[in-house]
Order: C-alpha cells, then sequence, then structure tokens
C-alpha cells in the first residue's frame, strides 16, 4: 500500500483493532509490524517440540469475549472460535483442596459455605447483574458522562480499596485465597488500591463470558483481525521494524501501538519536549517469568476437579500470595512464587499430537529481573500435583529479556504495558480526557499504555481510532 490514509505502528490485538475501525469507516490503512508474524501479545509457536503450539505470551481471554469491540466484530467469519471450559477458573490449596469459580454465582457461593457464599453473593451479584453496563463502562474508564454511572459508582466504592480488606469478608482459606488470585492479576502488592477493583472484574467476567482460550492458540485472534482488516482493504506489512517515523509513507494519522519508551525513540523529534518529558515519567511495572511445558500425560492434580478449568491459580493461602506479590513489588524474588496456570490442551486437542500435553505458567518478578524461576515455578506446581516433574518431555523457559525481545512493548518483562497503579489508571500515559491523541496533530497512541490498559481486548485501539475519526473526518463514504 503506497497511498494510506493511516499507518499503524505495531500489531497487537490493540493496533490492528485499531486498523480494522478506521478500515471500516472508509479509510485506507497500512499496519506495519517489526517481527515476522503479527499479533504482538497474541502469538502463537512450537517452542519445546515439533507440533506443539503454545501461547507466547497470553493464553486465557475472558476479556476476549467481554471487549464491547471484540464482541461486535465477526471474527467467527475470519477464523476465531473460542473453547470454554467446563468451570472457568480453579484456586488450588494444599492437602487436595480446590476451590472453583463456576460460571453461576450461587454455584461459586455454594462451594465456599454458608458464611463465605453468602459475602460471596453479595460482593460478586449485584455487580454481574449489572453485566455489560458495568464491564463496557470499565473499559471506556474516560467516557464524559459515564454510560452507566449508578452501575460504576457502585462498583468503585468497594474497587477503589486494596484486596486486603475486601478478604476481611471471608473466613475460610478457599474463599480468600480465590480472591487473591484473582486481585493478584492486577501484578500489584494486594494491599495497593484498586486491587479489588481488578479482583472484582475478573471475578465478574468468569461469571458473565467465562474463561475461554481460542482454538488453535492466541495466534488465531491475530490472524481474524487480520484477515478481516484484509476484508476491509486493509494490510499488514511484517519484518519492518520502524525506527523513526520518517521511514513510513506519508498519511493523515499515524497511530503507534507503542508504550512511551518506543514512542519517544520513534517520534520523539515530533513530539513537544514537555510532552516527551511526561513520556519519560511513565513507570513500567514488575516483569513475568515464563514457562511451557510439554508433558507425557495430564498435570497430575492431587484433586482431579483442577482438571474442570483450563485455568488454574497456584499459591495456596491468601496470605501466601499477598507475601509473594509483595515480594516482587519491593524487588524481591519469592521463593514461593504467585503462579498462573493453563493447561489448553484439556480442552484443545489441536495443541499437541495425540499423549501430548502443553502446560503455560509464569509468575511476576522485578522489572528487568535475571533471576531464573523455572525451578521455582515447577516446585510450586508440584506441590499441589505430586508426580508433575515426571512427565516433562519438553521445556522452554523466558524470562523478562527473553519476553521483551519477543515483543519490545514488554520493557523489562512488563507484559501490561506500564505500571497499572491507581495512579497510571489515572494518568496513562498521560493525564487528559483524550490520552490516545498526541500534541502533535495527526500522531496518536493506540497501545496497553493508554485506557483501559492491559489485556487482550482492543479497546485502546478502538478509542484511539475514536479520537482520529473524531478529529479527522474522512470525507469518502465506507466501502
Amino acid at each position: 500500500m503506497t497511498d494510506p490514509d493511516a499507518v499503524v505502528v505495531g500489531s497487537g490485538p490493540n493496533g490492528l483493532v485499531a486498523a480494522v475501525t478506521l478500515a471500516g469507516a472508509g479509510w485506507r490503512v497500512l499496519v506495519v509490524e517489526a517481527a515476522d508474524r503479527p499479533g504482538g501479545g497474541t502469538r502463537s509457536a512450537e517452542l519445546t517440540l515439533p507440533g506443539v503450539v503454545h501461547d507466547v505470551c497470553s493464553a486465557i481471554h475472558p476479556l476476549g469475549i467481554g471487549s464491547p469491540v471484540l464482541r461486535s466484530l465477526p471474527l467467527a467469519d475470519h477464523g476465531l472460535e473460542w473453547v470454554q471450559p467446563e468451570v472457568p477458573l480453579a484456586h488450588v490449596l494444599d492437602g487436595g483442596r480446590v476451590v472453583q469459580l463456576h460460571r453461576s454465582v450461587d454455584d461459586t457461593a455454594a462451594g465456599l459455605g454458608t458464611a463465605d457464599g453468602r459475602q460471596y453473593r453479595g460482593l460478586f451479584g449485584p455487580a454481574v447483574r449489572a453485566g455489560f453496563d458495568l464491564t463496557d463502562g470499565l473499559l471506556s474508564p474516560l467516557s464524559v458522562p459515564p454510560r452507566h454511572p449508578v452501575a460504576l459508582a457502585r462498583y468503585g466504592w468497594t474497587g477503589i480499596r486494596p484486596a486486603t480488606w475486601v478478604v476481611r469478608r471471608f473466613s475460610s482459606d478457599g474463599a480468600r485465597g480465590l480472591f487473591a488470585g484473582l486481585a493478584g492479576h492486577s501484578i500489584l502488592s494486594l494491599s495497593a488500591l484498586s486491587t479489588t477493583g481488578y479482583g472484582v472484574m475478573l471475578g465478574v467476567l468468569g461469571h458473565l463470558v467465562g474463561w475461554p482460550l481460542p482454538r488453535g492458540g492466541s495466534q488465531t485472534i491475530a490472524d481474524a483481525l487480520v484477515s478481516l482488516l484484509a476484508a476491509r482493504g486493509g494490510a499488514v506489512e511484517c519484518g519492518r521494524e520502524v525506527r523513526s517515523l520518517d521511514e513510513l509513507p506519508p498519511a493523515r494519522a499515524l497511530l503507534l501501538d507503542l508504550t512511551p519508551r518506543q514512542v519517544i525513540a520513534v517520534a520523539g523529534r515530533r513530539l513537544p519536549p514537555q510532552y516527551v518529558r511526561r513520556l519519560e515519567r511513565f513507570r513500567y511495572g514488575p516483569g513475568v517469568f515464563k514457562l511451557d511445558l510439554a508433558l507425557d500425560g495430564p498435570v497430575p492434580w492431587a484433586n482431579r476437579e483442577a482438571t474442570r478449568s483450563a485455568t488454574v491459580h497456584l499459591g495456596g493461602r491468601f496470605e501466601e500470595i499477598a507475601a509473594a506479590e509483595g515480594d516482587v513489588q519491593r524487588g524481591r524474588h519469592p521463593e514461593r512464587p504467585f503462579v498462573l496456570l493453563a493447561q489448553p490442551s484439556l480442552f484443545d486437542p489441536t495443541r499437541a499430537p495425540e499423549g501430548i500435553h502443553t502446560v503455560w505458567a509464569y509468575c511476576h518478578v522485578p522489572n528487568g529481573s535475571t533471576v531464573d524461576m523455572a525451578d521455582r515455578i515447577e516446585a510450586q506446581i508440584e506441590r499441589f500435583a505430586p508426580g508433575f516433574r515426571e512427565r516433562i518431555i519438553g521445556r522452554h523457559a523466558m524470562g523478562p529479556a527473553g519476553v521483551e525481545a519477543h515483543d519490545a512493548n514488554h520493557v523489562g518483562g512488563d507484559i501490561n504495558g506500564g505500571a497499572a497503579d491507581l495512579r497510571q489508571f489515572v494518568a496513562r500515559p498521560t493525564l487528559g480526557l483524550h490520552p490516545w491523541a498526541t500534541p502533535t496533530e495527526g500522531i496518536y497512541l493506540c497501545s496497553s499504555s493508554t485506557p483501559p490498559g492491559g489485556g487482550v481486548h482492543g479497546m485502546c485501539g478502538w478509542h484511539a481510532a475514536q479520537e482520529v475519526l473524531r478529529r479527522q473526518p474522512l470525507d469518502r463514504l465506507p466501502v
């Protein structure tokens, strides 16, 4: 494409959604990607053994269905198929105990006992009844006025509090541990403000849409978006690293699916110095250490109930998970890390040849860590699945440097595009009602360093595209 109306730099879900949105409005859109395949955080590869497909970054996608923009796009017509495990989430405890988050709030509450079940219904019931009014509002956090103010206000009153506060409602290790795992996705200390909000949001999505996985691997999400973009007349060019915006063809709008560090590198000369200084103050969060494994059988959980879920949280009691996440925030490496594990091949046989199973697991580490956490992750799995290590036939480990090498947006291994604390929820990457637009006309940001932040939902790209369409309306009719 030699005469695009818009050029998108980066083909992660946000960049592709921005491109698809503009193409649907009649724009000629070119996406430029440094890697040899599109997808960013939604790529898959044979990391361990031939024919065994692993998700390199993201694996489980409640926001893939929960996002209003991804719900609205005809991605099923372009090959995307969601697989729903029987139970969205399992949290394992010592002694073979398993606590499960079911699609039904009542079924989940029933597994927590009478007192904690009542508290669980009180915490999650109103939010689940609010449904997409709540979740769609949270994914459009800067809408003025808010689209669903009552649901958002009720959620915000509780959600702004730290997870250490909300677990006081619960008395059992099961209920407390289940919520710790949900809140742990924030990659913050569980005593930090807003960690209750993260936990409630993810729990609500589990009840509302489940925690599904894409058949064939997360790459199929990107492939479906690329196919839809092509159908709308857009194009993706891979293997083309952009070091300066001067390398790009002239266009009315440039959208950068990049974090602030990369934005400064490629566009700094075109941006006002004061804005660049604000971007330089943007903070990156902890990194991840990722482990992909091929097994000669399923994970031998002490309690087989854990095989009903594709996602399993390992970390034990609330206090243990809170201590591990607190260590990471203080620059330490926990001996018993909180491990987020997926077992996709139990539900998607296309991932591996018959008889082989895949495990996707990671833990949080300080940004830029060089410590090998593979043994600690495996020890946590073995703790809840005795005999697990004997089943390993292929292993691939990736620390923060490897995570960043895979995707330059994951600075220091930060998969969220920047620390997701309350300050950077409000100012992401800068303070204002239109953070997707830079002060330079025609240059926009569409990465997870903009609201609503990390996750495979495409909403950062959608919001950026809406800014383009609002500021630079196209005279042509959509094709």
